[in-house]
């Protein structure tokens, strides 16, 4: 399957390593000259497709490895940690990126035959083979950043046309349960979006049970399956990664970070910080002044 078009077309329009947002709405452009730094970030719902290089996703305890033979979908927002494992300066690593709208989907999920009950429900980071469709519908949207003028008319079309063929291909069943709001997995959603608003607060596994409207036990193991962790390793994964960025934004100390994200004892900040991104506090957040393109999350 042939990616040069599109590779050609994102190299074109992102000159520079990182994430790099575009006049079309929704569609982002990857870039990294160089691989091998694992980046930590919470993973927007999204289609992905990589044009040239590879790259690894940690997941919970999931690893999903990808190239250009497969297409990467995020279903709902995840905390992952990304490392580009195939680039060079002479052969980039390149991406498609496209935000996926809920409104959108949601629209099309009313035109489509009803879901069985084995398709519905999934992970919510799932990998598939790439098609030539796919691949077509990406090079021909992000060609249209040369379309300045066409570009309003021409670019909501396509991306219609890419979502309709990820909600009826292989893990299409996700999406669109998701968008009807009548599974399991859309259940779960409820829970994540209360977790992503009120990190900073204490919880119990009965109040998201709740909010999902299941069980404890089913709970438990349907947000385990969609997410490959717990809501507490989820719920701490968020509040590192927002101390993380108010250390380096707002050049607080751990401490102050660790307060502001929900922590009581900062020597469990520390550890928790350590453990899941190798270094101490202090020390991760110099190197990331020094070096600022590995605090993008590419």
């Amino acid at each position: 399957m042939v990616h040069h078009e599109l590779a050609k077309q994102i190299a074109q329009y992102a000159k520079r390593d990182g994430i790099i947002d575009t006049p079309i709405s929704r569609l982002a452009l990857v870039r990294s000259s160089h691989s091998g730094e694992p980046v930590h970030m919470v993973q927007r719902p999204a289609l992905c497709i990589i044009a040239q290089g590879g790259k690894r996703v940690m997941l919970g305890d999931a690893i999903i490895d990808y190239g250009p033979a497969s297409y990467l979908v995020a279903s709902l927002e995840l905390p992952v940690t990304g490392a580009v494992t195939q680039a060079s300066v002479e052969a980039p690593y390149l991406c498609f990126c496209l935000y996926l709208d809920p409104a959108m989907l949601s629209e099309i999920a009313l035109t489509l035959p009803p879901l069985s009950a084995t398709t519905e429900d999934g992970g919510g980071m799932t990998l598939h083979p790439m098609t030539p469709e796919l691949i077509d519908a990406a090079t021909r949207l992000t060609a249209l950043l040369g379309e300045p003028a066409n570009a309003p008319l021409l670019a909501p079309l396509i991306e219609r046309e890419l979502l309709v063929r990820l909600m009826t291909g292989p893990g299409g069943g996700v999406l669109r349960a998701i968008a009807s709001g009548e599974s399991r997995t859309s259940q779960i959603a409820r829970a994540i979006a209360w977790l992503k608003a009120y990190f900073r607060e204490p919880f119990s596994g009965q109040h998201l049970a709740d909010l999902a409207g299941m069980s404890l036990s089913s709970f438990h193991d349907h947000f385990r399956r969609v997410t490959a962790m717990t809501p507490l390793q989820y719920q701490k994964q968020l509040r590192l990664q927002e101390a993380r960025a108010l250390m380096l934004a707002d050049r607080l100390d751990a401490a102050e970070a660790a307060f502001r994200v929900g922590y009581e004892s900062p020597s469990q900040f520390s550890r928790e910080y350590r453990r899941l991104f190798g270094v101490p506090p202090a020390r991760d957040i110099g190197r990331l002044r020094a070096m600022p393109q590995m605090a993008t999350a590419i």
